[in-house]
């Protein structure tokens, strides 16, 4: 006698109840499996971008959790400003002198090293870039920065993976042809905003739809998709950043006639094919932020230590705050939605225990029948339970590949916005205990249905 091919017959007896049942357990399962992914894709999107190649964000006092989705995701708004003296501290005297006479300005004790150069020597491994934020290209963050932001840094999750080019190179400091004002876009913002090498745009200040500077720069790269956020990013030359409209604060130290020099020659650089060839002086230059290497990794927190003991700055680790934000927003998050869903496999299960249920009126006669040609009351059982396993399986696997079908549908979106690549076939760990589950719950809804029909009176059924 094969259990198998009864229980199947008595499901297909019961075609539509079985196939509504069905398709019930199989959106619970599906929801709970979509839950998990989601939750494994964000998870996996934030931990992978916070390997950034450099060990702290250093910016104005205030929350490090803004100033690390600023930063590194460029995301929320961009934090108070640090004077440019702040980031030359990470230098040595030579690199601060070298500075104050290719920029002029001022800048307080010149001849004398960094107080954090200690910890940030370039000679032995350290890195420190600037990052000037608060314009937009459409709905992208322009950055500014140095050339060493693509040169220097790298990315995957081993960290080192260089910044390569689908087309062009990087920008210059200065280069005779562009100037200060040449830029590089990210693999996303060229494809979204259909620009190439050679085009020139012109950025927002404030807000995407904010007032379009006079200025514009050339592209003269297009990343390669590197699955960070910097594939949302437009990266400008700074010097050229520091010369639009609105960038420069007031000198504290220039005399009057100076300052109004430097306001005459951007003024002119607002004209039709005039470009400014000098660049800001030093007291007239802010940074949004400063990304720092040190060039040990033990110097790592002791610098973090000494910097947020200061009154102007603070210094924060992206990795630790991106683990606070999981552990405080997204977990509890995917807790609640993995309490509904389980709801609904619940409510599932129960459904199962009630189309067996009910039906079992109409079988007392076959299961007399069974009884009375020498079949067990275990094999009876034995027969409702595989039953009930069989619409659990059949609607566990039509979940999963339901939900795993909308994730590869969604595949190109998802890598394109979170830099997570995924496919029909990407799982999460949490998902091995999810059809175990669901045969758990079917074996358990299943048992009442069960128990009813080894309880079965053979001659009563038969004279019925």
């Amino acid at each position: 006698m094969n259990l198998f091919k009864i229980a199947w017959r008595n499901a297909q007896q019961r075609g539509l109840s079985t196939l509504l049942t069905t398709i019930s357990l199989a959106l619970g399962v599906g929801l709970v499996v979509l839950v998990l992914s989601i939750h494994g894709i964000v998870s996996d999107a934030f931990q992978r971008n916070a390997t950034v190649g450099y060990n702290l964000v250093v910016g104005a006092k205030g929350s490090p959790l803004q100033l690390t989705l600023n930063t590194v995701y460029y995301l929320s708004q961009p934090v108070e400003n640090l004077p440019y003296d702040y980031y030359l501290e990470f230098f040595g005297q030579e690199e601060r002198e070298r500075q104050l006479a290719a920029y002029g300005g001022h800048l307080d004790e010149p001849d004398r090293p960094g107080k954090f150069s200690l910890y940030t020597g370039s000679d032995s491994g350290g890195l420190v870039i600037p990052v000037c934020l608060g314009d937009y290209f459409g709905e992208y963050r322009v950055v500014g920065t140095t050339p060493a932001f693509l040169d220097n840094l790298k990315h995957g999750p081993d960290v080192d993976q260089p910044y390569e080019f689908r087309e062009g190179r990087n920008f210059q400091t200065h280069s005779e042809e562009n100037g200060f004002f040449e830029a590089v876009v990210g693999s996303r913002v060229a494809s979204t905003m259909n620009i190439k090498v050679g085009d020139t745009f012109n950025p927002t200040h404030g807000d995407p739809d904010g007032k379009g500077h006079d200025l514009g720069f050339k592209i003269v790269g297009v990343l390669k998709p590197t699955g960070t956020p910097n594939d949302r990013a437009t990266f400008v030359n700074m010097e050229g950043f520091y010369l639009m409209e609105g960038h420069a604060k007031p000198s504290e130290h220039g005399d009057e006639e100076e300052e109004a020099e430097v306001e005459e020659e951007v003024v002119v650089a607002g004209e039709e094919g005039a470009v400014p060839n000098t660049p800001l002086p030093l007291d007239q230059r802010e940074v949004t932020a400063i990304l720092l290497r040190p060039s040990q990794t033990m110097f790592a927190m002791m610098l973090q230590n000494v910097i947020n003991e200061g009154l102007q700055a603070q210094a924060a680790t992206p990795i630790g705050e991106i683990s606070k934000l999981m552990e405080q927003f997204v977990d509890p998050i995917r807790y609640v939605l993995l309490l509904i869903t389980a709801i609904t496999c619940i409510v599932a299960g129960v459904g199962i225990l009630v189309s067996i249920y009910n039906s079992m009126n109409d079988r007392r006669r076959d299961i007399a029948v069974m009884r009375a040609l020498g079949a067990r009351r275990g094999t009876v059982m034995w027969i409702i339970l595989l039953e009930s396993g069989m619409i659990a399986v059949l609607g566990g696997l039509l979940g999963w590949i339901a939900a795993h079908g909308a994730i590869a549908l969604a595949s190109g979106t998802i890598e394109d916005r979170t830099g997570v690549p995924v496919n029909f076939f990407s799982t999460t760990s949490a998902e091995l205990y999810v059809l175990p589950l669901v045969l758990g719950l079917a074996a358990i809804a299943g048992f009442v249905p069960a128990l009813v029909a080894y309880r079965t009176d053979v001659s009563r059924a038969l004279a019925s």
